[in-house]
C-alpha cells in the first residue's frame, strides 16, 4: 500500500539538498556576494546627498560612481552564474526524478495499472516533480539570500535609528506570522491540484484514444461536458490558491505602507538629515523587499513539497520484484505446474480456485471456457503477471513467487488479446523484444508470421508507420505483427491469449501454420474461443466458474460428451 505521509524538510534535505551541497554552497556564496553588492547603492545615497549635493564636495563623486558601477556589474555577473549553475542543475534533477518515477512505475505489478488511468500516471511523472526546481534552483538560495539581506539591512537601520527600526520590525513580524499560517493552508490545495490535473489529463487521454468510439456514438457533447467539469474543478482550485497568496501579498503591501507612513512621521520627530532619511528609506526597502519576495518563493516551495508528497506516495508503492525474490532459473526447461492455486482480484471473491495441473516442457495446454470463467487469469498466473493468494505455481520445480522476474520473463513470450503495438514502424514493433536481432532473424520472423503477405503491398514495407496502437492496420494485421514479435523473442514459455481472434479464415489458416512452428518445443498456453484452433493441444483444460471442469485431449473430451462436447458442438452449428 502507498504511504500518505507528507514529505518532511529532513527528507528533502537528505535526498535532494545534501547530495548537491557543493553546488548549493557555491550558489549561496554567489547570492551573498550579489546581495552584498546590492547594498552598495542604498549605502551610497547618504554621502551622495549630504556630501555631494548639499555640501558640493565633488571630489568624492568619481569614487562613489565607481563603487556603484562595480556593485551593479557584480550583481549582473553573479545573477548569470546563478542561473547557469542552479537553474540548469534543477532541470537536470527534474529529468532524473522523472526517470526514477518512470522506472519505478514499470516495476509495479500489473494489478496496479488495472486501477489507474494511463493519462493520470503520465501527469504524475511529468508534472509532480516540476516543483523541485525551486528547491535546487535559484528559489532556495534566494530565500536564504533574502534572509541575509534583511538581517544586514536591519543592522544598518539600527545604526541610523534603532527606534524607527523597531517600528518597522513590528508590522513585518505580523506579516511573517500571516505568511506561515497561509503556507500551511496552501500546501493541501497544491496537493489537490496535482490530483485534479492527473484526473483531467487522464480523461483527455482516454478521449483522444477512444475518439472513434466517441464519434461512432455521437458522444462529442457528452465528452466535452465531462472535460469542462474537470477543467472547472481545476480552475476552482487555482482560484482558491490565488486568493490565499493574494491575501498574503495584500497583507504585506498594507503593512509595508503602514511602516512607510510611520517612518515619514518619525523622521521629522527624530530630526534626520536628508541623507539619513533617504538612506534609512532605501535600507528599509532592502529589508522589506526580500521578505515580500520570500512570500512568493515560499509559495513556490510549498508547491514543490506538495508535488513531492504525491511523488513519494507513488514511490512508496511496493514493486512486484521487491527484493524478496532471490532465485534465478538458469537453462530453463519450461515445466509448469499449478498446485492448489487460487486467486482473487478483490478480497473474498476468488476468480480461480484449487487449480491443479502440469504443463510439461514443450507441451501445449489449451484453456477453454465461457467469458469470465478464469482462463485469462490462469494465463496471467503462468506469465507471472499475477501472484496466487493460495497454492503455488512451479517452474522447473521452483516456486515462481520466489524467482527473480527478469530471470523468468527473459524466457517468456506473449501474444495478448489486445495485440498492443507501439507507435512507430512495423519493423520497430517486431524488433521490440530483441532490438539487436539480425536482419536474417527479423525476416525469418516476418515470414513465419506471414507479415510479408501484407507489408509487400505497402510502399515502405516494414518501415511503414502504423500510428498509435497500430490504428492504421486491420485487426488481423496487428495480430500477425504481434505473433512475429513473439517468434523473434524465441521464448521457452509462450502465452497465446486469443491470438487468432481477429483473423479471417484465410489469415487464420496462414497463422495456424506459423503458430505450430512457433509452439514447437516450447511450453505453450493457448486461450481461444474458436475451439477449432486447439484440437492438436496436448491437453485441454475446460474452465468453469474458476475451476477445472474437464481435462484431457480433444478426442477424449469429445467421447465424454461433457462440457467440452457441448461447447464444441455448439460452435460447430454456428
Amino acid at each position: 500500500m502507498a504511504k500518505k505521509n507528507k514529505v518532511s524538510l529532513k527528507q528533502v534535505f537528505k535526498t535532494i539538498i545534501w547530495p548537491r551541497r557543493k553546488l548549493l554552497f557555491i550558489g549561496l556564496l554567489l547570492i551573498i556576494i550579489s546581495r552584498a553588492a546590492g547594498l552598495v547603492p542604498p549605502w551610497a545615497t547618504k554621502p551622495f546627498i549630504d556630501d555631494i549635493l548639499v555640501q558640493k564636495n565633488l571630489s568624492t563623486l568619481p569614487t562613489l560612481l565607481l563603487w556603484v558601477t562595480g556593485a551593479i556589474l557584480i550583481q549582473a555577473v553573479t545573477s548569470f552564474l546563478l542561473t547557469k549553475l542552479l537553474s540548469v542543475e534543477a532541470q537536470h534533477l527534474i529529468s532524473v526524478l522523472r526517470s526514477q518515477v518512470q522506472k519505478h512505475l514499470l516495476r509495479l505489478p500489473t494489478s496496479f495499472f488495472d486501477n489507474q488511468k494511463s493519462g493520470a500516471l503520465v501527469s504524475r511523472v511529468m508534472n509532480d516533480v516540476e516543483g523541485v526546481r525551486n528547491l535546487v534552483g535559484t528559489g532556495l538560495v534566494q530565500l536564504i539570500g533574502g534572509v541575509l539581506t534583511a538581517i544586514i539591512s536591519v543592522g544598518f537601520l539600527i545604526s541610523i535609528n534603532p527606534w524607527m527600526t523597531l517600528f518597522i520590525i513590528l508590522p513585518m513580524s505580523v506579516f511573517g506570522v500571516i505568511t506561515l499560517k497561509a503556507f500551511s493552508y496552501i500546501r493541501p490545495i497544491f496537493r489537490e491540484r496535482g490530483v485534479i490535473t492527473a484526473e483531467v489529463t487522464g480523461r483527455l487521454t482516454e478521449t483522444l484514444n477512444g475518439v472513434r468510439v466517441i464519434k461512432g456514438f455521437n458522444a462529442e457533447a457528452q465528452e466535452t461536458k465531462i472535460f469542462q467539469q474537470g477543467v472547472d474543478k481545476l480552475f476552482q482550485n487555482v482560484k482558491k490558491s490565488l486568493t490565499s497568496t493574494s491575501f498574503v501579498t495584500s497583507s504585506g503591501t498594507f503593512l509595508v505602507g503602514l511602516a512607510s507612513v510611520g517612518i515619514m512621521g518619525l523622521s521629522g520627530y527624530f530630526d534626520l538629515s536628508p541623507g539619513d532619511f533617504l538612506q534609512f528609506t532605501m535600507f528599509m526597502v532592502f529589508m522589506i523587499a526580500p521578505i515580500v519576495q520570500m512570500s512568493n518563493i515560499g509559495s513556490q516551495l510549498t508547491e514543490a513539497f506538495a508535488g513531492l508528497d504525491r511523488t513519494e506516495e507513488l514511490m512508496n508503492i511496493t514493486p512486484e520484484d521487491d527484493g524478496s525474490r532471490s532465485l534465478r532459473i538458469e537453462g530453463m526447461k519450461g515445466n509448469i505446474e499449478f498446485k492448489n492455486v487460487s486467486f482473487a482480484y478483490e478480497e473474498g471473491k476468488e476468480v480461480v480456485r484449487n487449480i491443479n495441473f502440469t504443463a510439461p516442457s514443450g507441451s501445449v495446454t489449451a484453456l477453454v471456457g465461457t467469458s469470465g470463467s478464469g482462463k485469462t487469469t490462469i494465463a496471467g498466473l503462468a506469465a507471472s503477471f499475477l501472484i496466487p493468494q493460495g497454492g503455488k505455481v512451479l517452474v522447473d520445480g521452483t516456486d515462481l513467487s520466489k524467482v527473480v522476474l527478469e530471470s523468468y520473463r527473459s524466457q517468456l513470450g506473449v501474444v495478448l488479446q489486445d495485440d498492443f503495438l507501439f507507435e512507430g514502424t512495423i519493423r520497430e514493433n517486431i524488433l521490440f523484444p530483441r532490438p539487436d536481432a539480425t536482419e536474417v532473424q527479423l525476416l525469418a520472423a516476418v515470414q513465419a508470421a506471414h507479415v510479408n503477405e501484407f507489408t509487400d503491398r505497402f510502399e515502405h514495407g516494414l518501415k511503414t508507420v502504423i500510428g498509435e496502437r497500430g490504428v492504421k492496420l486491420s485487426g488481423g494485421q496487428r495480430q500477425r505483427i504481434a505473433i512475429a514479435r513473439a517468434i523473434l523473442a524465441d521464448p521457452r514459455i509462450l502465452i497465446l491469449d486469443e491470438a487468432t481472434s481477429n483473423l479471417d479464415t484465410e489469415s487464420e489458416a496462414l497463422i495456424q501454420e506459423s503458430l505450430r512452428s512457433l509452439m514447437k518445443g516450447r511450453t505453450t498456453f493457448v486461450i481461444a474461443h474458436r475451439l477449432s484452433t486447439i484440437r492438436q493441444a496436448d491437453q485441454i483444460l475446460v474452465i468453469e466458474n474458476g475451476e477445472i471442469a474437464e481435462q484431457g485431449r480433444h478426442e477424449e473430451l469429445i467421447e465424454r460428451k461433457g462440457r467440452y462436447f457441448q461447447l464444441y458442438t455448439y460452435q460447430a452449428r454456428i
